[in-house]
């Protein structure tokens, strides 16, 4: 299938990838932390071999010097079954190819480990062309957002979070999304985003973190899931 948006130097798009079939893609904590690890190495414009290097600790491996980086990620949750993305484009061809080197990546790891066979993502991935910066603002807070899912299925009614408080709990601790870096918590994770690349919406944490309470408790008939394009 052929995509039906272009990605184009400087703009910004919500990139969705889901698990074929909806299958989910992440089964253990260290499906994640590879998977986080792989969106660090694979943006760039060389080849980094993980079979080259001790995988025993993940952590220690965001520390590998990349070439120039093909995209800039503003913002990331990986999800059971399927990963949002904010990325902008910033050389030609960028978005492609890194979503071709991570998913390729994750992948023959998650085939060679759990024995699998064909393709583990739904294609081509997902892609919406971000055109209103009150809308590339308002992903901040949906993609972070997401997790509230995992834990209270119910709490997202999608109208409303019924529950905020509880909502906001389990955010707080909640690992494998780029909340924590806007919370002001460091991390080796840290090394995917850059900031830089994308519009100062936000001061510091406790602006950050109004903003999210915002939408946890006031974000009635707007926390719904975006519509995303081939």
């Amino acid at each position: 299938m052929n995509r039906t948006i272009k990605f184009a130097i400087g703009e910004y798009y919500h990139i969705y990838i889901r698990g074929n079939n909806r299958q989910k893609v992440f089964l253990e904590d260290r499906d994640y932390l590879r998977y986080l690890l792989l969106m660090y190495i694979t943006n760039s414009s060389g080849v980094i071999h993980l079979s080259d290097h001790d995988t025993k600790n993940l952590d220690l491996l965001f520390d590998l010097k990349r070439d120039e980086p093909l995209v800039a990620i503003g913002a990331y949750c990986l999800m059971p079954n399927h990963t949002h993305l904010l990325i902008k484009e910033i050389r030609e061809g960028g978005i492609s190819l890194f979503m071709q080197k991570l998913s390729t990546a994750y992948s023959m790891y998650f085939n060679k480990k759990y024995k699998k066979t064909g393709s583990l993502f739904e294609r081509p991935f997902k892609a919406k062309y971000i055109n209103e910066d009150e809308y590339l603002r308002y992903l901040f807070a949906y993609i972070h957002l997401n997790p509230i899912k995992i834990n209270d299925p119910d709490s997202w009614s999608g109208k409303k979070i019924l529950n905020p408080e509880t909502a906001k709990q389990f955010l707080d601790f909640y690992r494998y999304s780029s909340y924590p870096f806007y919370t002001g918590r460091k991390r080796m994770e840290d090394k995917i985003l850059d900031k830089g690349k994308f519009p100062e919406y936000f001061s510091g944490k406790q602006d950050f973190e109004f903003f999210v309470n915002d939408w946890i408790n006031f974000g009635e008939n707007e926390i719904k899931n975006p519509k995303v394009t081939p």
